[in-house]
């Protein structure tokens, strides 16, 4: 239990109804959960404004409110406290609640259009071989050292956030590693939350659906380096083009910067790069590595310089990182008996699929072909569908265009948006198999030995998405079923 004037420490609230002090149980934005001692923090949302719902967390007992404007006919024993931002000040409420756990870890986000998940999941891992008790939240799961837990969005809510921290700091984790989605940024999830140090991978085209614009997308990148303290580092891909845009008005006092072309505080070079892995130079040393690709350089020099910039030795990190594999559901192989090579990888985007299929054909012999398997997401971003089409063509010799998670739009609609950037001479190479287990099957019955079949788009997922409900379907397992 928690005294309000200690939760609204720091919060610009302006108290305009009921008593000043109260004992709050526990802090809520979701007024079903509101239980008698609560706090309810009316939060406007994309779906619905909370101020609407404080009648019914009044009736379940709130000791407290914060909203934007008071409503009348409140209780005269609730107290009401305005702030100009609820959802900002519900980070920071919940940061109260839980005693500020951030501030006694060394935590990291890692922000981007691509690369979040890899980079996050690899320096969990690589942190733990070091020895030390390591927090992870990412896309695919949430790990508190050795205790994993399921995940919902890239970045949770404050009050799961704060919680995940807190339980991090009692089982003595001392180092933490999350995803920072631009979602996040603009939802004011991470307010009151303490980093010692950011990193900034690339951006691309994504996420249009929610920012409307490249440039708000960007933006959004950016707010999160814009919160960083003096104290903490940050970390940008000096390859990308709006990699500096990104430390422009930061306060970091450490600035950083990485690339594999440019010349940058962390310099790295690909000197082998084939279906086994990557041979790399991370500052002039040499290191074997088990991840594959040029976009897996990156993120594998954006590791070796979070490491080193959170103090760790540069031997003992790269001979730590020789020895990583790849995160669940990004460029996972394997070969069936007849040779056939399945990759199973997330990549959603243009950029990412692009990168994917460069590595594999990179890595291809002229007697070996590439088919792809390829959806795009419901409810997202159609402008990227004829892209991902387009990339599909351009470096696969055949294509299938399947269903991802639809969502609530019909999979031919999607489909038939993703045919209009099929060029007219790729087209006797392109199929539709709206079914995406048919599809599948399809694409390993064309494949011969040592041709390669990638299902992109869902990686790590274990479901589909459609007309709201959730479908188990993994892709890893039906191409285990078909080609074993």
């Amino acid at each position: 239990m928690k005294t309000l004037s200690t939760l609204l420490s720091g919060l610009n609230a302006r108290h305009t109804h009921g008593p000043v002090q109260a004992e709050i149980q526990q802090i809520r934005s979701d007024s079903r959960q509101v239980q008698p001692g609560d706090l309810f923090v009316a939060v406007s949302g994309l779906q619905t404004d909370g101020h609407q719902y404080i009648p019914q967390a009044v009736a379940q007992g709130a000791s407290a409110i914060v909203c934007l404007n008071t409503p009348s006919g409140l209780p005269q024993t609730l107290s009401c406290y305005e702030v100009p931002d609820t959802a900002q000040a519900l980070g920071l409420l919940a940061a109260n609640y839980y005693e500020h756990p951030s501030r006694q870890l060394r935590l990291v986000g890692i922000t981007g259009t691509n690369g979040k998940t890899t980079c996050a999941t690899l320096l969990y891992r690589l942190f733990e071989n070091l020895g030390y008790r390591t927090g992870l939240i990412s896309t695919i799961e949430n790990r508190v050292h050795d205790r994993v837990s399921p995940t919902q969005f890239t970045t949770p809510d404050p009050l799961q956030l704060q919680a995940l921290l807190a339980e991090m700091v009692r089982s003595g984790c001392t180092h933490a590693f999350m995803e920072v989605s631009s979602h996040a940024v603009v939802q004011q999830r991470i307010a009151g939350v303490h980093f010692s140090g950011a990193a900034f991978t690339n951006i691309t085209h994504d996420h249009l659906d929610f920012h409307k614009t490249f440039d708000a997308y960007i933006k959004a990148k950016k707010g999160f380096f814009d919160l960083l303290p003096p104290e903490a580092f940050a970390l940008v891909n000096l390859d990308d083009k709006r990699g500096m845009v990104m430390l422009q008005n930061c306060a970091a006092r450490i600035q950083k910067t990485f690339a594999l072309q440019e010349a940058a505080d962390f310099k790295g070079k690909i000197i082998e790069n084939t279906l086994q892995g990557l041979l790399m130079q991370f500052d002039g040393r040499e290191a074997w590595c088990q991840l594959i690709g040029n976009f897996n350089g990156y993120n594998l020099l954006t590791i070796y310089a979070i490491a080193c910039l959170l103090g760790e030795e540069e031997e003992q990190v790269l001979t730590a990182i020789s020895a990583l594999s790849p995160a669940t559901g990004r460029f996972e192989q394997m070969i069936s008996p007849e040779g056939i090579v399945a990759v199973i990888d997330y990549a959603h985007t243009p950029d990412a699929l692009e990168n994917v299929l460069q590595t594999i054909n990179d890595a291809c012999q002229a007697d070996e072909a590439v088919i792809t398997v390829v959806g795009c997401g419901g409810n997202r971003d159609a402008l990227k569908r004829p892209l991902m089409a387009k990339i599909a063509c351009q470096y696969s010799a055949q294509v299938i265009l399947t269903s991802d998670n639809p969502r609530n739009e019909e999979p031919m609609h999607i489909l038939e948006d993703m045919l209009t950037g099929v060029p007219p001479s790729a087209q006797a190479q392109v199929q539709i198999i709206e079914n995406r287990r048919e599809a599948i099957a399809k694409a390993c019955a064309m494949a011969k030995p040592k041709d390669i079949v990638l299902v992109a788009g869902k990686g790590h997922e274990t479901y589909q998405e459609i007309k709201g409900v959730r479908y188990p379907f993994d892709d890893k397992e039906v191409l285990r079923e078909i080609l074993f």
